[in-house]
């Protein structure tokens, strides 16, 4: 009997019928009857994404193991695109899973997956090494417990994300869990939604200075607020990380909760409206405003607002608010006693107190964002014995049990000590979060998974912190796109490569000056690049030296702000440099990876070492270049910081250049215009996105020169430039790779 018959009745209407027709796609697509673009952007809307697949391998930072595939009996790498299992992400609402949707998952993970449930920055769960044939059933079992995969990926609304703690905080102005779930629910296939160049992310928090909701970098954020005894939101849009960060702008200093659908209805009509189609790096809805201006994006999405068509469930859901409030099992207690050992410890992090008498919030410590179906069966029996038989996930890439009674404290703890989840720290710094890296992810550049494992065993050695250092974070990104959330970390890592001695050596960005708190109030700047094996030596020396030089109460951000990038650049110097590959080989691993590290199909080659001494110098006067602008941008000096990060982009693209035309003057428009013809024209300067999008911002800059001089332009204008020299340095692999191809041949 198929899952379709056996799940007869149990599954929504609408979603059976939607599986149906996705399951007919695959046939098509199977039959050559759909082309390939259209499939992808299908597949996508229901969740399937492609991965990396390593030979049956997967290297999570702490263990390198084969791999079984219970549903499709894979022992080898794929020969077609139908054989090459994916990843499915499941969209989780606000992150909560009651207990019988967690053990779904479970389930699903050992039939279909690797038996590894990896929790996302964006309160999902990914489930990989997932065959696109046994995509439908996956979706049916999901549906028959009320999940739903659609719009986990593609050009759509994704996941709608809010405080874990959202109805149980002391500090929330009320709690937003109500509104996220109507929303998701309205926006879901709705035909404003369905023509956007780029994805669309919304945020919740109960309140503003507080971390949980990250709403600076959304799309569009709520901010629950009161006045004059009525409920609604700041609402604020155009936020993202990504390769160029943005925070959002407001829109408005209070959306009445009544106006508060209407007006996502219109903002998502003219963002489908205006929003880049062709240029997917410029896409995203934070371009369209920056364009625009705020004052104009607020003025079409108003004339939009007064041309909706009335619709009832803008305020339906309001009538009944209530309806979504958790049920505890068992009434509010005290501990009675204290209790010594491990306990004291793990309480100390792990357990915050809700504004419920007698109740306490159970942070449970995912290591690199993973549980095992043994340990979320254990978490699901947890909240049904002791909780209200539901868990939250969090942007930490951890998990929460709520209502859970102060009296009952330690007995959970020894029941998450029994399956291994009972380690103390959540959310201190070895509490890391990090985002797929080259483990499956095809954007990945090196190994943010297998770095940030090897942080947390480092750093858990560690037997006394100092306090200021304790609750430090750390976030690591294995590319640009900034999925681990580096920008908004202490400490931050976002993976590049570099080229020493013909041969690549995984790197990663030290970011730092970003804060989590406040809503992620501010993003930090890269400062250099340093080998992946002396990212630890690197992390000691900087949280040594905060701890030792900071001021009383002086948050890590601050300190950064007062001891200067500068003098951090100095601090991280001597971890910059790598040894010769006969000296130390290790250098040219990733972590959690023994091969010798290389990226794309970019050969390894060594070239005559007078044209890769000249790149090579070209490149690093650019970085220097660089980081004197941010330097002037942490004086107040924006207008020199743009013009010297502009600068820094011509001169590398000049010592990329000059490698094809050895007459090439220093004359800008002659530099511009060669680059073009020699490098970008010839598609060998590709970025690792597969196309030339970064040498856009040289020659936009070139045309349209360096804005009104802003701070935040001038922001903009260092986040490019970091860009564009870090494709720079692919090229300059790329193109000793094509000087050595004859040779090998």
């Amino acid at each position: 009997m198929t899952w379709k018959n056996k799940l007869a009745g149990q599954v929504r209407e609408d979603w059976d019928k939607e599986i149906d027709v996705f399951q007919t796609q695959i046939d098509l697509r199977k039959q050559g009857k759909i082309e390939d673009k259209l499939f992808a952007e299908t597949r996508l809307r229901r969740g399937a994404y492609g991965q990396r697949y390593d030979n049956g391998q997967r290297h999570d930072g702490e263990t390198t193991r084969e791999l079984a595939f219970p549903s499709n009996g894979l022992t080898k790498g794929p020969d077609t695109v139908w054989d090459a299992p994916g990843m499915m992400r499941v969209k989780i609402p606000y992150g909560q899973l009651n207990a019988e949707q967690l053990e779904v998952h479970c389930d699903l993970a050992e039939e279909y997956s690797d038996q590894i449930l990896h929790v996302t920055t964006r309160q999902d769960i990914q489930l990989h090494f997932i065959h696109i044939d046994d995509t439908p059933d996956l979706m049916r079992r999901l549906a028959a417990t009320g999940i739903t995969t659609r719009e986990a990926c593609g050009n759509a609304v994704r996941n709608v994300t809010a405080c874990q703690y959202s109805g149980v905080c002391k500090d929330e102005s009320f709690d937003v869990t109500p509104y996220a779930q109507a929303i998701t629910d309205f926006l879901m296939g709705h035909d404003d939604t369905m023509d956007f160049g780029r994805k669309f992310k919304i945020a919740f928090s109960g309140c503003e200075d507080k971390p949980c909701g990250l709403t600076t970098f959304h799309d569009m954020g709520a901010l629950a607020r009161v006045k004059d005894g009525q409920r609604g939101f700041k609402v604020v849009v155009g936020g993202g990380l990504g390769a160029v960060p943005y925070k959002a702008w407001t829109y408005s200093e209070f959306v009445p909760e009544a106006e508060l659908f209407p007006l996502s209805q219109a903002i998502s009509r003219v963002f489908g409206q205006l929003g880049e189609k062709q240029n997917r790096s410029r896409a995203r809805i934070k371009f369209l405003i920056k364009k625009l201006g705020i004052d104009e994006f607020v003025r079409l999405v108003e004339i939009e607002r007064k041309n909706l068509r009335h619709d009832p469930r803008w305020t339906a859901f309001l009538s009944d608010l209530e309806k979504l409030d958790d049920k505890p099992g068992k009434p509010g207690s005290e501990l009675e006693a204290a209790v010594s050992g491990g306990f004291e410890d793990w309480a100390r992090h792990n357990v915050r107190d809700q504004k419920q008498s007698g109740y306490g919030v159970v942070l449970v410590k995912l290591p690199l964002g993973d549980f095992t179906p043994l340990q979320g069966r254990a978490i699901a029996d947890i909240s049904r014995e002791f909780g209200a038989s539901a868990v939250r996930l969090t942007a930490d890439q951890n998990l929460v049990i709520r209502w859970i009674p102060r009296a009952d404290l330690p007995v959970v703890f020894e029941r998450l000590v029994d399956v291994g989840l009972a380690e103390a720290g959540a959310e201190t710094i070895t509490d890391i979060t990090s985002c797929p890296g080259t483990d499956t992810c095809k954007l990945g550049i090196s190994a943010s998974r297998g770095l940030a494992g090897e942080l947390r065993r480092h750093l858990s050695l560690v037997k006394e912190r100092d306090e200021a250092t304790e609750n430090l974070h750390i976030k690591c990104s294995g590319c640009f796109n900034s999925c681990g959330q580096h920008h908004v970390a202490d400490i931050g890592f976002l993976g590049v490569s570099r080229n020493v001695g013909g041969r690549k050596v995984p790197h990663f960005q030290l970011v730092v000056g970003g804060e989590w708190t406040n809503n992620a109030g501010s993003y930090g700047l890269p400062i250099g690049a340093i080998p992946s094996k002396n990212v630890p030596k690197a992390v000691d020396a900087l949280t040594a030296a905060y701890a030792a030089g900071r001021q009383d109460g002086e948050k890590f951000r601050e300190w950064i702000d007062r001891f200067g990038k500068r003098e951090v650049k100095k601090l991280i110097t001597d971890f910059t440099k790598v040894p010769a590959y006969e000296d130390d080989k290790s250098f040219y691993t990733d972590w959690g990876d023994p091969r010798e590290y290389t990226i794309g199909d970019i050969g390894v080659g060594e070239c005559a070492g007078e044209v890769v001494s000249f790149v090579e110098i070209g490149i690093a006067d650019a970085e220097r270049e660089f980081f004197e602008a941010q330097i002037a941008l942490d004086d107040g000096d924006s207008e020199k910081a743009g013009q010297l990060a502009y600068k820094a982009m011509v001169k590398a693209a000049r010592a990329l250049t000059r490698e094809l035309n050895p007459n090439l003057s220093e004359e800008v428009d002659e530099v511009v215009a060669e680059f073009r013809k020699l490098l970008v024209d010839s598609k060998i300067f590709l970025d690792q996105y597969a196309g030339a999008k970064f040498a856009n911002y040289l020659f936009r800059h070139h045309k349209d020169g360096l804005g009104d001089g802003s701070m935040e332009t001038s922001r903009e204008l260092i986040e490019e430039t970091q860009l564009f020299i870090e494709a720079s340095h692919t090229c300059h692999q790329r193109m000793l790779a094509a000087a050595v191809a004859p040779a090998a041949e």
